[in-house]
């Protein structure tokens, strides 16, 4: 039932929230299950319906509590109210260098000839991250197109799940600069571009840190809707990616 209300939905990923016990009630408890629904597969972790799902808990059905825990199948993630954004307690997954000609003809059939500065991949997520040349900007990586129709049949072993595209910030006359961007691709679960990808920071914020020498970083993802992403690397191995949420609709399943 959860498969066919997501494929109804056709969003990257629909939330489900359950309790995990009778007595539980969404207001006073702090602690719910969580599955996450793509139009085609349940997905093992996803960051911005874990935010959306706490912005609900928090916002409309106004939970007393200031963190809360989901149990999911990456195990317990916490997410709690920050002053104006939401927290969420993430692990953070290592990437590691990925040779060029193991993975050419997907990189090939998705951006063509655009020039690559790094490949590395996170057998945790199965993403495979693609590092543009410095030599781009974000306007470049904004605008590229990127093909996913063919990458199924080009990448098929199971090894590769998602596509992550980034490139290095740059300073651009804003009050405060970006110091990574991104876009993410995950056709092999149905979904040709995710517009804000909390899990895929899992992995760019340990790639990042370790290229920039920094903990604490601000990220955009600029796909067509996109949305900015503060990223903190914890002292316990773990990473806080801290972003907004709004409601925008609401309304009422029926048989």
């Amino acid at each position: 039932m959860h498969q066919k209300i997501a494929q109804e939905m056709n969003l990257s990923e629909t939330a489900f929230i359950r309790k995990l016990h009778p007595t539980d009630n969404f207001t006073q408890s702090s602690c719910f299950g969580l599955r996450w629904f793509t139009p085609v597969s349940e997905v093992p972790l996803c960051g911005h319906a874990t935010l959306a799902s706490a912005a609900v808990l928090f916002h409309k059905i106004k939970n007393v509590n200031s963190t809360l825990t989901f149990v999911t199948l990456s195990g317990e993630l916490r997410v709690r109210r920050g002053e104006d954004d939401i927290v969420l307690d993430f692990p953070l997954y290592p990437a590691h260098p990925q040779d060029f000609h193991e993975v050419e003809d997907l990189i090939k059939t998705a951006i063509g000839d655009t020039l690559v500065q790094d490949i590395c991949y996170s057998p945790d997520t199965k993403n495979l991250l693609v590092r543009l040349s410095d030599t781009y900007n974000r306007s470049f990586l904004e605008n590229l197109k990127v093909n996913t129709q063919n990458l199924l049949q080009v990448e098929n072993t199971g090894k590769v799940k998602g596509l992550i595209l980034t490139l290095k910030g740059e300073s651009d006359g804003q009050a405060r600069a970006f110091d990574f961007y991104s876009r993410y691709f995950a056709p092999w679960f149905g979904v040709a571009e995710d517009p804000v990808t909390g899990s895929a920071h899992t992995v760019l914020g340990s790639y990042w840190s370790q290229q920039l020498g920094k903990k604490n970083m601000h990220a955009f993802q600029c796909s067509h809707r996109g949305g900015e992403l503060e990223i903190s690397l914890r002292p316990d191995g773990r990473v806080d990616i801290s972003g907004g949420a709004a409601i925008v609709l609401e309304g009422t399943l029926t048989a």
